[in-house]
């Protein structure tokens, strides 16, 4: 049985996390896949090719990407390039106090460019990623032409 992890699972979206796979042959060829809908619908993805170790595990953090969105070591790769469906939109977090981000990790066996909505991954996981921390108050500003929000802790 393969199993993906995020650690941590729930996190503030500057906050580097830990993904990792297991479960997997060694030397298996994988794809490692990021996705999430912003808050008005919109796909962004972003995609990694890994080769399992030799007990059949992939960690970003330590092992290089061999192609997709990057290549090479980089720990958050799938998180920081994740790219939208749709040409010219931008991933921005409107409602920073009232939810995350939940941002979903699949892994399928192969090289895949374009994941068939109909194929089953391999293992999957969700993370969440917060823009204000718990307890964080946000009091908007609007003094003269000034406009703003300011974030108090707690």
């Amino acid at each position: 049985m393969v199993e993906v992890t995020v650690t941590p699972q729930s996190s503030l979206a500057d906050r580097r996390v830990q993904v990792r796979v297991r479960g997997l042959s060694p030397s298996q060829l994988v794809t490692l896949r990021a996705w999430l809908k912003d808050e008005h619908g919109e796909c962004f993805q972003s995609r990694a090719f890994f080769r399992a170790n030799g007990s059949g595990e992939v960690d970003p953090g330590n092992h290089a990407a061999l192609g997709g969105s990057y290549s090479g070591v980089w720990p958050m790769g799938l998180f920081w390039f994740l790219q939208p469906d749709t040409l010219f939109r931008r991933l921005v977090k409107r409602d920073v106090t009232g939810s995350p981000f939940l941002v979903r990790l699949e892994v399928f066996d192969g090289l895949r460019l374009d994941t068939d909505p109909q194929e089953q991954p391999l293992g999957s996981c969700e993370a969440e990623r917060w823009y204000v921390g718990p307890g964080v108050q946000r009091v908007p500003i609007r003094e003269g032409r000034v406009r703003g929000a300011l974030f108090l802790p707690p």
